[in-house]
């Protein structure tokens, strides 16, 4: 067992930055959505990471809610032309995924590690 003493960071601040879960210094990143083979910092593998389809998940949900109840919330208002809606909708629905994707896989994969997640297995 080390004698390096890690203090309990938040899953969430870590993830949102893009940090390593257990030192928060360390890029979890390599990539735009790759994640590193460890940290540079402390030496934690994340062979553990399985970032799976949640961040996806989450962000289009989130996403079309805001998309959707935007361009309603638009039309309701002011009633304008069809373009001011493609002008709206556009960057709602296609930047901000690509904007929140990101911090929501560093959020997702640092909670995995806080809460020691593992794919679940059968005991035969």
């Amino acid at each position: 067992m080390s004698d390096t003493y890690y203090p309990d960071l938040s899953p969430v601040k870590t993830g949102l930055a893009g940090t390593c879960p257990r030192c928060g210094r360390g890029k979890l990143f390599s990539g735009y959505l790759t994640v590193a083979e460890g940290c540079s910092s402390c030496g934690l593998s994340y062979e553990f990471a399985d970032g799976g389809d949640g961040a996806a998940w989450f962000v289009m949900l989130f996403v079309c809610v805001v998309g959707v109840g935007s361009i309603l919330g638009v039309e309701v208002a002011y009633a304008p032309p069809f373009w001011v809606h493609a002008l709206i909708a556009i960057p709602v629905l296609v930047i901000l995924p690509l904007v929140l994707v990101r911090p929501v896989k560093g959020v997702l994969i640092n909670q995995q590690w806080k809460a020691d997640a593992r794919e679940g297995r059968r005991h035969s």
